[in-house]
């Protein structure tokens, strides 16, 4: 068996239902894997309904989790609830975010608080869960973004409140490594999502498709192969940031 081999594998997915989380769902789904998929609240819930159905079809044992992540019991509520239907867990992703884009002097302490715990908060606690509750040789992975490169106004909060991720991700790999348990962060470029076009103007998603060296926005179709990889095959590769992004920013 090799590291990709994923059948009968335990998969937790933060916002799995939806977008990028939704995808890697069906992925794993169709590759053999136990699912525990996560959403948060009522208006995710036709996303999530239709992301297990179609889970479902494909012949994977699943089952979904709603609750605000940002309420930290809910995320070992999560882990508990998968470790307690699967007897254990082998890979934990969070694709968990919000986007802001505000000048930063119009920028509110309960919007600043709210950016923070989304982005930065519940990352620390799911990797927390994830080196307490994962399985020896576990993969653990956090969505973050390419604007951690980006020399840029508008979305302080945004990657402001990503940045940490990158810490969290070097401590805990060096902290879980004796366990085998790699842990990375993926920083997309803007993703062709409903997740990316609420903050943007037309002339800023013309802007963003023109950045990239390759063309474009990101497909969220290249990035599901690499957070598979990493948590399978690229096992080896841990405590980084891969930025994934067609050329749209680079370190």
């Amino acid at each position: 068996m090799t590291y990709n081999d994923v059948k009968g594998k335990i998969v937790l997915i933060a916002g799995g239902a939806k977008n990028l989380g939704g995808l890697l769902s069906r992925n794993f789904a169709a590759k053999g894997a136990r699912l525990a998929i996560h959403y948060n609240s009522r208006p995710t819930k036709a996303d999530a309904e239709q992301t297990i159905a179609d889970v479902k079809n494909a012949g994977a044992d699943a089952f979904l989790f709603q609750g605000d992540l940002t309420d930290i019991k809910n995320i070992t509520r999560f882990f508990d609830e998968t470790i307690a239907k699967f007897g254990g867990i082998d890979i934990a992703i969070n694709t968990v975010g919000k986007v802001l884009k505000k000048p930063f002097i119009e920028t509110t302490e309960a919007e600043y608080d709210s950016m923070s715990d989304i982005n930065s908060k519940i990352a620390y606690f799911f990797i927390q869960e994830a080196g307490k509750k994962l399985n020896d040789k576990g993969k653990i992975c956090t969505i973050v973004t390419s604007l951690l490169a980006a020399y840029t106004g508008l979305y302080s909060t945004y990657e402001g409140m990503k940045a940490p991720v990158e810490h969290f991700t070097r401590a805990a790999s060096k902290e879980f490594g004796a366990r085998g348990i790699s842990v990375t962060a993926v920083a997309p470029g803007p993703m062709d999502t409903p997740f990316f076009y609420g903050q943007e103007s037309d002339d800023a998603v013309a802007y963003h498709k023109s950045a990239a060296a390759l063309g474009g926005l990101t497909d969220i179709k290249d990035i599901a192969p690499l957070v598979e990889f990493l948590v399978t095959d690229g096992w080896w590769i841990t405590g980084q940031t891969i930025f994934a992004n067609g050329g749209y920013t680079t370190r």
